[in-house]
This record gives C-alpha cells, sequence and structure tokens, in this order.
C-alpha cells in the first residue's frame, strides 16, 4: 500500500502538472507529423502515465526509463498485431510515455534513465515533477497556453469537431496545410 508520502505526491501531481505533459506532447506531435487520423487521447494518456504509475509505487520507477518505455513499446506491438486501429492508438500511448521522459528531463536521474544498464535496482527518490516543486505553476501555464493554442488550431469551438475529437481522438483532415 502506497504511504502518505507517496499518495501526497500523487495528489501534487494531479493538481499541478496535467496540462504541461497534455499541452506539450499534443503540440509536438502535431508540429511533427501533422497527422489529423492520429488519436490525442491516447497520447495525451501515455504522456500522464508514467507519473501516474511510478507515483503510485512511490517514486521514479521503470516508465521513467527507456527499457521499460521500450518493453511497452514492443508489447503493444505484438498485442496489435493485424488490428490497426489498435495500433495506432496504442502507438499514440507509446509516444506519450517517450515524450514524458522528454519534458520530465528524465535522463537528469541517469540511474533511473538507463535502467536497467545503470543497473538492476532502481534509485529512491522522488518524482522529477516532484522535485521541480513550485516551477511545476509555470510550466502548467506553459502547458495551458499550449493547449489553448491546440485548442484553436484545431477548431474544437466548433461542437461538430469538438465532438469528433471526443469520439475519436482525430481532428479534422482539413487543418493540415
Amino acid at each position: 500500500m502506497p504511504s502518505c508520502t507517496t499518495r501526497s505526491a500523487v495528489a501534487f501531481w494531479f493538481a499541478d502538472v496535467v496540462l504541461w505533459f497534455a499541452g506539450t506532447a499534443v503540440v509536438a506531435i502535431w508540429l511533427v507529423l501533422r497527422d489529423p487520423s492520429f488519436d490525442y487521447r491516447f497520447l495525451i494518456v501515455g504522456a500522464l502515465l508514467a507519473d501516474l504509475v511510478d507515483g503510485l509505487i512511490g517514486g521514479p520507477g521503470v516508465l521513467h526509463s527507456v527499457a521499460g518505455c521500450a518493453a511497452v513499446l514492443v508489447v503493444a506491438m505484438a498485442a496489435s498485431q493485424g488490428r490497426r486501429q489498435l495500433r495506432r492508438s496504442l502507438l499514440a500511448l507509446c509516444f506519450g510515455l517517450f515524450l514524458h521522459l522528454v519534458f520530465d528531463a528524465a535522463w537528469a536521474d541517469t540511474e533511473v534513465f538507463w535502467w536497467p544498464a545503470s543497473g538492476v535496482g532502481l534509485a529512491d527518490g522522488q518524482l522529477p515533477v516532484v522535485a521541480r516543486g513550485w516551477w511545476n505553476l509555470a510550466l502548467e501555464l506553459a502547458g495551458a497556453a499550449m493547449l489553448v493554442w491546440a485548442w484553436r488550431r484545431f477548431g474544437l469551438a466548433e461542437p461538430v469537431r469538438r465532438s469528433q475529437f471526443w469520439r475519436t481522438g482525430q481532428v479534422g483532415p482539413d487543418l493540415v496545410d
């Protein structure tokens, strides 16, 4: 059972760092892929998943490592053979996991980031999001700005587009330049 400190860290994360990871993931993928059929819902879940899972176990763990994210990718590819739509969704989740490593600065803790190459044990310590403390407020504001940009760019003020986004995670094909 997670300790009180762990529960506090998870509550802190949910209260303070959802917009940063969601915003950076959505904007990064849109700017790189510009794929209107990409499922942004799974991307956002993937971008939030590492801190949720590792926060519940009490600190940075397997999902804050390259090997852990790569293992999830291998499982996703194996589980989705011959099922194209499932594969697209699971790949979006994996992209989110890898982007979390980037936007969480997970590489700063090399023992965890390069696990198991750095040793079989994972480091004791805080999640990067907890260690940043009040800096998360600035990151959340930046994430909110990115999500506002995406809201406008994807035309989500229009009910039809918004409904399509909630149903499919996709944006309109007319948005591609």
